[in-house]
């Protein structure tokens, strides 16, 4: 008897583990490419939904999230002290994207539950981390929204509500405006699928950042050879000086 319900355990756990519903992805990229004339990328993300049971009465969301490499940043506050505007208070926060698009088939409140934003780290604050701050800085959280808000005005951070068309609860497509500003690195991206709130399945790939041609060159000069980098950006400075004033005085003497 024992024998035969360890069977039957083993049996049923694989098909409990399987989703009822998963993710069939693809993309119109999967590499952006910076150049001198980068001026900004679209990327197409599309899918279907593969179903191993029936179409389920409760409908389901899609939440696609793009996220570009993690890297600290210290967020200043400045005041006005004596007419002059001066640093008074910092904090650094620990680990923020330099990049994040979450984009959702259905206003926010009605895609994902406090609880699983919390567990999955989807919306955009949930993907900053930052742990501690100075004891004399009694509103950290402040500068938490801060960056929220300088970076969502450079259009580095987008909450895309209802920009995920969702067919027949079958297909979706959505589009990502990738900014001209981009950090050279490995983008993850996800596709949660949620129902009544809860994620009831995930699929992530990558999408790669990379520099080429005349930046990657200038790239990879800073990043091993600093010196030399530092050196030339000097003489082209003084050579752009010299330069404008010979015509400066070529025009005053003409």
């Amino acid at each position: 008897m024992l024998r035969l319900l360890v069977l039957l355990l083993a049996m049923a756990s694989p098909a409990a583990a399987q989703p009822a519903e998963e993710v069939v992805l693809g993309l119109s990229q999967d590499t952006v490419r910076i150049s001198t004339n980068f001026d900004g990328s679209e990327i197409l993300i599309f899918g279907a939904i593969k179903r191993e049971t029936a179409l389920e009465r409760d409908p389901l969301q899609v939440i696609v999230t793009v996220a570009g490499p993690l890297r600290p940043v210290v967020v200043r506050r400045k005041e006005r002290v004596a007419g002059i505007w001066v640093n008074t208070a910092s904090v650094e926060v620990d680990s923020a994207p330099t990049f994040y698009a979450v984009a959702t088939s259905a206003p926010w409140s009605e895609v994902i539950s406090h609880t699983e934003d919390l567990r999955h780290s989807v919306s955009i604050p949930r993907a900053i981390r930052s742990v501690g701050a100075p004891m004399d800085v009694l509103d950290s959280q402040a500068f938490k929204d801060a960056l929220i808000r300088i970076r969502g005005g450079r259009s580095s951070y987008q909450l895309l509500e209802g920009a995920v068309t969702l067919r027949q609860q079958t297909l979706f497509d959505t589009r990502i405006a990738m900014p001209a500003n981009l950090t050279e690195g490995i983008y993850p991206t996800r596709i949660l699928l949620t129902r009544n709130g809860r994620v009831v399945s995930r699929f992530e790939t990558e999408i790669n950042v990379t520099k080429v041609g005349l930046e990657r060159w200038l790239y990879m000069l800073a990043q091993q050879e600093p010196l030399l980098y530092g050196l030339m950006s000097i003489a082209i400075a003084i050579a752009a000086g010299w330069g404008a004033s010979a015509a400066f005085r070529l025009v005053r003497s003409s």
